[in-house]
C-alpha cells in the first residue's frame, strides 16, 4: 500500500473533526451582556465570575461581558441601539428604563417568565409599563440615615425631624459637622435624589401616577421648607460635593447623612475605625427614594433565547444569593435573606432591607422620560428657596407652572 494510501483515511479523519469542531462553534450562541457594574474595581471581576458560572453550566451559550464606563454607558449604549445594534442585555439605570421603553428599545417579557414562579421583591412593580413587563430588577438599593455614634449625642440615631436637627446642632463643633448634603447645580442630579428623600419623608410626591405634576403641594412644599430649615442650621459643610462630605464622615467629621445601601458600604470599608449605624431617616413618613437598575433585553437581539436562558438562570434562588452577596447593601429581584456573615460583617444591613416596602423611585410618576428637564427646574426653584431667600410656596408655585407650560406644553 502507497504512503498517500495510508495517508488519506487520515487526512479525511482530520477534516471531519475540524468540520465537526466548526459545526460546534457556529450553534454556541453568544450573548454580549451591558452593565456599568464590570468597569468597577474588584465587584467587576467577581460578577465576571458570577457570568462565567453560567458559561460553565451551559456550554451551548456564552454571555459575554460587556465593559462600558458609568459617565459614558447610556451615551454609548443608546447610540449603538439607534444604529441597530447594542448588546443583547442590558442592565440600564430607571432614567434610561423608562427612555428605552419609550423608545421601543426594549423588548417586553410576553412569555419569557411566569412571574408566580418568584418571589419578587415589592420593587419589581416598577419593572412595568403599560401593563407589561420590559425587565427585572438587576439590584436596587434604598435609602436610610448612616451615623456615627460617637459623634451623635447619646451615640443613637434621632427619632423625629426635631430631635435630628438638635442632634446635628449639637454635633457641628470642633471643625466637624452634624449633617451633609447637597445643595448645588453642578451637582443637580444627587441634589434631586437629597431632595426627594425630605419630599417623600414629609409625605410628598412629585406627581400623581397619572402623570399630573404635584410639585406645590402641601406636602412637598414642607420637604422643602425642611431640607432649607437644615440648610439655615449651620450643620452643613457648604459648597462641598457628594466625594468630599463622604471622605469627611469616614475620617469621623460628619456625624450624620442619608445616603443609599451603596454608599453605606464604601464607608463602611474606608472608614474602620469610625464605625456606622443606621436608621431610618428622621422624618414623619417612612418613604424614601431608591436606585433601581432593571435588567432588559435589547430589541435589536439576534440571541433572544439564549438571552432569556440566562436570565432565567439569573433568577434562580442559588444565583440571587451569589450576586446579593457580591454586589453589597442591594437587593436584587427576588426575596433574599441575609446570611449570618454579611449580617455579622455588615450589622446595619438589616436597617437598609428593612426599608425595601417604603423604597419608592426618585423619578416623577408617569413623567419618567421628562425627568432632566424636570430635575433642572425644581432644582434651580429650590436654590432660589436656599440661598436667594425665596419661599418655599412661592418657588414650587414657579416650578409647578414651568413644568406644566415648558415640559408638558399645557
Amino acid at each position: 500500500m502507497t504512503l498517500d494510501r495510508l495517508l488519506t483515511p487520515l487526512v479525511a479523519a482530520g477534516a471531519l473533526l475540524l468540520a465537526a469542531g466548526a459545526a460546534s462553534a457556529q450553534t454556541k450562541s453568544v450573548v454580549t451582556f451591558a452593565a456599568s457594574h464590570f468597569a468597577e474595581v474588584g465587584r467587576g471581576d467577581r460578577l465576571r465570575a458570577w457570568v462565567e458560572k453560567f458559561n460553565k453550566e451551559n456550554p451551548d451559550i456564552e454571555v459575554k461581558p460587556i465593559t462600558i464606563p458609568f459617565s459614558s454607558f447610556a451615551t454609548t449604549i443608546f447610540t449603538q441601539m439607534g444604529g441597530g445594534g447594542g448588546p443583547d442585555i442590558i442592565r440600564f439605570d430607571l432614567p434610561e428604563f423608562y427612555a428605552a421603553v419609550a423608545a421601543r428599545s426594549v423588548l417586553p417579557w410576553d412569555g419569557f417568565i411566569t412571574d408566580a414562579d418568584y418571589k419578587f421583591t415589592s420593587a419589581d412593580k416598577y419593572m412595568f409599563v403599560g401593563g407589561k413587563r420590559y425587565g427585572v430588577a438587576f439590584d436596587t438599593a434604598n435609602y436610610a440615615m448612616v451615623f456615627n455614634a460617637a459623634l451623635v449625642p447619646g451615640g443613637k440615631a434621632p427619632a423625629s425631624f426635631d430631635d435630628f436637627l438638635a442632634a446635628a446642632k449639637a454635633a457641628t463643633k470642633d471643625g466637624n459637622y452634624g449633617f451633609a448634603f447637597r445643595a448645588t447645580m453642578a451637582e443637580r442630579g444627587g441634589m434631586w435624589y437629597d431632595l426627594t428623600n425630605f419630599v417623600y419623608g414629609f409625605g410628598g410626591r412629585w406627581s400623581k401616577p397619572d402623570g399630573t405634576p404635584t410639585f406645590n403641594s402641601p406636602e412637598v412644599i414642607a420637604g422643602i421648607a425642611a431640607y432649607k430649615q437644615v440648610y439655615d442650621a449651620g450643620v452643613t459643610p457648604k459648597g462641598t460635593d457628594a466625594a468630599t462630605y463622604r471622605r469627611m464622615f469616614w475620617e469621623g467629621k460628619i456625624a450624620m447623612e442619608i445616603d443609599n445601601g451603596g454608599v453605606a458600604t464604601i464607608l463602611t470599608s474606608e472608614g474602620k475605625a469610625y464605625p456606622i449605624g443606621a436608621a431610618h431617616s428622621p422624618f414623619p413618613h417612612r418613604e424614601q427614594g431608591m436606585i433601581l437598575a432593571p435588567a432588559t433585553i435589547n430589541a435589536n437581539t439576534k440571541a433572544k433565547d439564549a438571552a432569556v436562558k440566562f436570565l432565567r438562570w439569573a433568577l434562580q434562588p442559588q444565583q440571587q444569593q451569589e450576586l446579593q452577596t457580591l454586589l453589597g447593601a442591594a437587593n436584587v429581584a427576588t426575596v433574599v435573606p441575609r446570611t449570618a456573615a454579611e449580617l455579622d460583617a455588615m450589622p446595619w444591613l438589616k436597617v437598609y432591607d428593612a426599608q425595601t416596602p417604603y423604597s419608592v423611585p426618585a423619578l416623577p410618576q408617569g413623567l419618567e422620560t421628562k425627568a432632566p428637564e424636570i430635575q433642572q427646574i425644581v432644582v434651580a426653584q429650590v436654590l432660589k428657596v436656599l440661598q436667594g431667600g425665596m419661599a418655599p410656596k412661592a418657588a414650587m408655585d414657579e416650578a409647578q407652572r414651568l413644568v406644566t407650560t415648558r415640559v408638558l406644553g399645557q
